[in-house]
């Protein structure tokens, strides 16, 4: 199975300007003035654009908004500095929303990006989540 990841926005230009900044994202291939396809990461990123106020599904009545937003799902990026790119991130325009909590696995960092999506910075410690598995 192969995991492809999509992060709807408003800006296309914006979007690639703050993946390319925050996380070392090349271009990869461009899909039109709708899409592009960001690479560096364990798995391709695709930024899609999608107007805010769009109906995001047929099955719901929710509308796009990029305004900051919950959902269950999130990307983490696993860093080997977190206050690096905590910084490098924050000065691109993305959100510190808790200072960095420091556990017995390692560092976490919550973010949101420009868009109202949530991301996390994860710096593993010592043996990583095997600090704690059963």
């Amino acid at each position: 199975m192969e995991l492809l990841v999509n992060i709807d926005v408003d800006s296309l230009e914006e979007a690639i300007r703050f993946y390319d900044a925050s996380f070392g994202l090349t271009v990869g291939r461009r899909f039109g003035v709708s899409g592009v396809e960001m690479l560096g990461s364990s798995a391709p990123i695709y930024l899609l654009v999608k107007a805010e106020g769009t109906q995001a599904s047929r099955a719901t009545a929710q509308r796009r908004t990029y305004d900051r937003h919950w959902t269950p799902v999130h990307l983490d990026f696993v860093v080997e500095d977190i206050e690096s790119a905590v910084q490098k991130a924050v000065s691109v325009g993305a959100r510190l929303e808790e200072p960095v909590a420091t556990h017995k696995w390692g560092r976490l960092a919550l973010m949101a990006d420009p868009f109202g999506n949530g991301f996390c910075f994860v710096q593993f410690l010592d043996r990583g989540y095997d600090e704690i598995a059963e």
